[in-house]
């Protein structure tokens, strides 16, 4: 969808006309479902961009409520529910805004407390148990269902050179991780889609948790992504011993961050530049761990 500033103008003056008169900016994101705008100092407005993004909105109206209580830091409170119009088709949102910034990889003020601070976020989801049947998490299956889409991405990146994938050793961590055991209990609750872009910071610590578009229940190593995809190794071991992950779980999330890096790098590389640094990123990171399967992977 084709979004500006006087659409979303025109949306909430006619379904909030309290909140007609607010100046309304959109915001960079390097989000690929939503479009994101302030309204005035205290509220946010995001809209799917896509049909696929609808059910996300409504998962966020649904959950959001249930799981704030259950967690430590802020998460997205809802305000008001928009409804199609103006010729825009699908609901959207009006949120709180919440302050705090967005976190680089590489350029982390505190990590290690930031490490705790995920770690707690993780811990609490897992252990929510709101009342309910929750759905079933974006990314929370088995990780073998991920296997064609990741092998067709490695296969992709060998034809972009100047990317320079070592392709061997991330196609080892990936088999390690397909070879290494299940959950050994049952689904738990996962935001599933800890990147970044959905972290927000202050003075080192993690002050909020954004976008549970992909909430719900399944294998607990999905919520392991920060350790690769932000965290340095210090803080890294830090936000392992902190949950408690022994070496399958940690097996799975690597490869599940590591899959979810090699199917956006060849997809974003040239029209989302913030979501290929951050793939690269992963790729380093997952490549230069120790070991997998006993030999070096670097």
């Amino acid at each position: 969808m084709d979004i500006d500033n006087d659409l979303v103008r025109r949306l909430v003056a006619g379904r909030f006309p309290r909140w007609a008169d607010l100046p309304v900016e959109r915001l960079p994101s390097g989000g690929t479902v939503n479009a994101v705008f302030r309204l005035g100092d205290d509220l946010l407005v995001r809209l799917p961009l896509t049909e696929g993004g609808v059910a996300d909105i409504l998962r966020e109206r649904e959950w959001l409520p249930l799981l704030a209580p259950r967690l430590p830091v802020a998460v997205p409170e809802v305000l008001g529910a928009g409804e199609p119009a103006e010729g825009y088709p699908w609901p959207w949102s009006v949120y709180r805004w919440l302050p705090g910034r967005v976190p680089e990889e590489g350029a982390l003020d505190d990590p290690v407390r930031l490490a705790a601070d995920l770690a707690a976020f993780v811990a609490a989801m897992r252990d929510a148990d709101p009342p309910g049947t929750p759905p079933r998490a974006y990314r929370g299956g088995p990780l073998a269902t991920l296997d064609a889409a990741t092998r067709a991405a490695l296969d992709a990146l060998r034809r972009i050179p100047e990317e320079d994938v070592d392709h061997d050793a991330a196609l080892a961590v990936w088999e390690d991780a397909l070879g290494a055991p299940g959950p050994d209990g049952p689904p738990v609750w996962l935001h599933a889609d800890l990147m970044p872009g959905n972290l927000l910071v202050s003075g080192g610590r993690l002050a909020a948790v954004i976008d549970f578009g992909c909430a719900g229940t399944g294998d607990p190593a999905c919520d392991l992504f920060p350790a690769w995809n932000l965290l340095p190794s210090g803080a890294r071991e830090v936000f392992r011993d902190a949950l408690g992950v022994d070496d399958a779980a940690w097996r799975r999330g690597r490869g599940r961050t590591l899959s979810q890096a090699l199917i956006a790098l060849p997809f974003h590389r040239t029209a989302n530049p913030s979501m290929a640094r951050n793939a690269r990123h992963v790729l380093r990171a997952v490549l230069t761990e120790d070991r997998v399967d006993g030999r070096q992977v670097t």
